[in-house]
């Protein structure tokens, strides 16, 4: 991932253990730390071009695994992995690596971590990139339609009526030939994003439980952020796709109306995730706002 990694876990209070990689072994305080976080059910790999990228330029860089995915501990307890504690666990991290001040990225769900680290933590983040999100409760919006206020509680009658079944399916997602090209279709820009980036994505995607979908697809709309966006006064730039068909552009535009001090970037072809799509351009669109708001790399 980097020209140097340092990985190693965080012990939070509670007992869990919070994997995360950085690129720089001594913090200097006078450089930005860019510190990376994915959508629902997604991974570190959404940031493949972009970790590559300002590695290169000599940025530092913080990514981790929220708790209860991939590496890090805490999927025993489902019912903590909420955006409060995310984000506490993420803040805390920041602050045993003695990282003060951060830019934070996101992308979709990732968004709203973003947003929660600002109003709990508002010292921590001085900065924003905001990719394909939302504040509001995706269940209303997913699709531009209210269908999936319908759908999650058939997968959850699924799920508490046939587990071991609904588990299978869940983490066989990548090696179904239609699954990955509905997921393809769907979600990314079919041109610009290869198949192989696709069943590498779902593979990791049946790594993690149904379960944590349901449960961070519920916290989406429980998370009551929309009255804190206005006094989130720092630089944010926020990025979409015009062809976005899961977070409908008008809901990205409405966000950055709200954010105080903000900038819009958005792509005629791109998808829901623009930084696969074009990651040359979102690459040097982030580089320019990182020039023009903090001290360089």
């Amino acid at each position: 991932m980097f020209t140097k990694n340092d990985s190693n876990f965080y012990k939070t209070p509670d007992n869990e253990q919070i994997f995360y990689t950085k690129n720089f072994s001594t913090l200097d305080s006078n450089k930005p730390v860019l510190v990376f976080n994915y959508g629902l059910v997604c991974s570190n790999y959404h940031w493949k071009f972009q970790t590559e990228y300002f590695d290169k330029l000599g940025f530092q860089i913080l990514v981790h695994d929220y708790r209860g995915h991939f590496q890090s501990t805490g999927n025993q307890d489902i019912k903590k992995i909420t955006f409060s504690q995310m984000s506490k666990d993420i803040s805390n991290l920041c602050e045993f690596l003695g990282i003060k001040q951060a830019i934070m990225l996101g992308h979709s769900m990732g968004v709203n971590i973003c947003l929660q680290l600002k109003k709990d933590y508002p010292d921590l983040v001085i900065g924003m990139v905001l990719i394909s999100g939302t504040f509001m409760a995706v269940k209303d919006i997913m699709f531009d339609t209210n269908a999936m206020e319908f759908i999650i509680p058939i997968v959850h009658a699924g799920l508490d009526k046939y587990p071991e079944i609904a588990k299978k399916i869940w983490s066989s997602g990548g090696h179904n030939p239609l699954i990955r090209a509905l997921v393809h279709a769907t979600g990314f820009n079919k041109e610009k994003v290869s198949k192989e980036f696709i069943e590498i994505y779902l593979n990791r995607v049946g790594q993690l439980g149904i379960d944590i979908l349901i449960q961070l697809f519920e916290e989406m709309a429980r998370q009551n952020i929309m009255g804190h966006i206005e006094r989130m006064k720092i630089p944010a730039l926020v990025i979409g796709g015009h062809k976005d068909n899961v977070i409908p552009n008008y809901l990205q535009r409405q966000l950055a109306t709200m954010l105080p001090k903000s900038e819009t970037y958005f792509l005629k072809d791109g998808s829901h995730v623009p930084q696969a799509d074009f990651p040359e351009f979102i690459n040097e669109r982030m580089h320019l706002f990182f020039k023009q708001h903090f001290s360089p790399a």
